[in-house]
């Protein structure tokens, strides 16, 4: 039987699963269970059997395998039963030729069922895989086979239930297909890409990227960086440079947008890769992804039949593929912010011109694509929203970029609402840093008024103030009032017409405000707001709004009172709200107010 077995293992072909099959029905699966238990010490076939115990378990092991590759075989009870007793050869021999062989009978038999996926599973298979995988040979079969083991297992089993029984293999998993990723130049590279971008892709990762930050980070995250940089200069498929970048935006959201500059200085090379060679790779493609989905997504919102599966499918899956690019764009603006606003050398002039090159051609395509759903009257969706998001975060850094065309579409970005929105909300907030900025000259309050966009700032400033999450130190708030300061102050002007009711929902929050924070700088906003207001228009006329009443108007000039008396003694007050409220015809007009009040 032994020499029987021997030959069928040299000359049996893998896909001749008839022989297999009358392979195993002629040996018997009790045959099989003895030799392999012989091989792990375990019992005994003929006297001096112990003197061939690793023959026998090569053997055994390498019968197993070959017999799985029989789906009926691999599927049954009796398969799945040796799980536990081949991953105890794993644990106890390390390194031996053995192990290949191990892998790919455990890969076979997880695969044929369920069954043997949970046994494998509930068999601490994961931990047993997580120690072998740093030390095996890179671009070995083992390798290729390991690799698809875990894919098989992070496709079966939840992975919230794997961080929550292996966190720490988890991250030791992590740290060596790091290391494939970076060393491998064959399709074992793409494999272990894909790999990890299933588990760093993966929702609820908190636990794990507090594990992995413990990890030496100039091993592991640099051999990432290392294969990410591999990919984007390199000739390979489209979709391999799209899982590149979205495998740059998880580690950024570990590490922060500092990552794709980090240099780290490494024994095995002397010409160390420039530090912001990873950034401009990455923004680059990031740049072209855009391009490529927004006219593809225009294709599929405005050109290809509506609502069949497949256009609803590949509509869901670009969407997301966006937002990927959209959102390392997003950190890599704010990398550059923080580069300006703490003086720090990580970039130097020619980098930062190349950046803001490429910055200014993506916005220009994303306002292309804006101005296109304008054309067909489209204002809903989360593409459009994310949009929006990201042309503010840039424009709040550059003003005058894209100037003319960015005020031919104020308007319509005022208006765009998400997906779950009612109304207008998220973009005008997207938008304040800008609007708050531009505002601050008469022109670009000209530009806000003409596009109708006062009335949505005013009702977004109202929701911020009432909305139950609304935080006194939350800047967006800031930036509204600014802007409807810098409008107010500027009305003669801008020749600011406006009625009573616009304003007198944004007073009435006022006043909500005011009666919930203690905090100076919040009260100085909302009376000089007020201030300008009162100046603006007159109480009749306010009270003629159906909510309006004496009521809030008491609240009101009790703010004013009690910021006025604030201001005296605190010698810290922002001197310019301070203005607003006491200088010349408001001061006389606002204490004989407050003076009523009480």
């Amino acid at each position: 039987r032994l020499a029987g077995l021997l030959l069928v293992t040299k000359f049996c072909k893998p896909d001749d699963h008839s022989s297999l099959r009358r392979v195993y029905d002629a040996v018997g699966s009790r045959f099989l269970d003895r030799l392999l238990r012989t091989g792990m010490g375990n019992g005994t076939i003929s006297s001096g059997g112990d003197n061939n115990q690793d023959a026998y378990l090569s053997l055994s092991v390498t019968v197993l395998a070959a017999l799985c590759r029989v789906p009926e075989i691999a599927s049954s009870e009796d398969m799945n039963s040796k799980i536990p007793l081949i991953l105890e050869v794993m644990s106890t021999r390390s390194g031996s030729p053995v192990i290949e062989e191990c892998c790919e009978f455990l890969y076979l038999v997880s695969t044929a069922s369920e069954n043997g996926i949970t046994r494998f599973y509930e068999s601490r298979g994961i931990k047993i895989l997580a120690s072998q995988l740093p030390s095996l040979q890179d671009g070995s079969h083992l390798v290729e086979i390991s690799i698809k083991l875990l894919q098989l297992v992070l496709s079966r089993i939840s992975f919230d239930t794997i961080q929550s029984d292996y966190l720490s293999e988890l991250s030791v998993i992590v740290a060596a297909l790091a290391r494939l990723f970076a060393v491998l130049h064959n399709s074992l590279k793409f494999e272990a890409l894909h790999l990890l971008n299933s588990i760093l892709s993966s929702t609820d990762l908190s636990q794990l990227h507090k594990d992995l930050q413990l990890r030496p980070q100039d091993s592991w995250s640099h051999n990432i960086r290392v294969g990410i940089m591999a990919i984007l200069q390199n000739r390979v498929a489209p979709a391999e440079r799209l899982q590149a970048l979205i495998l740059a935006e998880s580690m950024v959201s570990i590490f922060g947008e500092v990552w794709l500059i980090s240099q780290v200085s490494t024994n095995d090379t002397q010409d160390p890769t420039p530090a912001d060679m990873c950034l401009l790779l990455v923004l680059e493609q990031s740049r072209v992804e855009i391009a490529v989905l927004l006219n593809e997504l225009a294709y599929l919102k405005y050109e290809a039949p509506q609502d069949t599966p497949a256009t609803v499918e590949a509509y869901s899956l670009k969407q997301r593929n966006v937002a990927v690019a959209y959102s390392l764009v997003e950190k890599i603006i704010k990398l550059i912010s923080n580069v300006g606003e703490n003086d720090d050398n990580l970039l130097d002039d020619g980098t930062l011109t190349k950046l803001i090159l490429q910055l200014n051609e993506t916005i220009a395509v994303v306002l292309e694509y804006l101005e296109d759903a304008k054309e067909h009257g489209q204002r809903k969706g989360d593409d459009l929203l994310a949009s929006v998001r990201i042309i503010g975060s840039y424009l709040a850094e550059a003003p005058v970029a894209c100037k003319e065309k960015v005020q031919d579409l104020l308007g319509y970005m005022l208006s765009i609402e998400g997906a779950d929105e009612q109304r207008p909300f998220n973009s005008v907030c997207f938008l304040l840093p800008l609007l708050c900025q531009i505002t601050m000259e008469v022109e670009g309050c000209k530009a806000l008024v003409s596009c109708g966009g006062l009335k949505a700032v005013l009702d977004c400033l109202c929701k911020l103030i009432v909305s139950n999450g609304f935080m006194v130190e939350d800047n967006v708030v800031f930036m509204a009032c600014d802007t409807i300061l810098n409008l107010l102050l500027k009305k003669d002007e801008v020749q600011l017409k406006l009625d009573e009711s616009a304003f007198a929902d944004l007073l009435k929050a006022l006043a909500y405000w005011s009666e919930n924070t203690k905090d100076m700088q919040s009260i100085m906003m909302a009376s000089s707001i007020c201030a300008l207001i009162f100046d603006y228009t007159s109480e009749e006329a306010l009270l003629n709004h159906p909510d309006f009443n004496h009521g809030t108007l008491g609240s009101l000039y009790q703010l004013i009172a009690r910021c006025l008396a604030s201001s005296e003694q605190d010698d810290k007050t922002d001197m310019d709200l301070h203005d607003i409220i006491s200088a010349g015809e408001y001061l006389c007009i606002l204490v004989i107010r407050a003076l009523k009040a009480f």
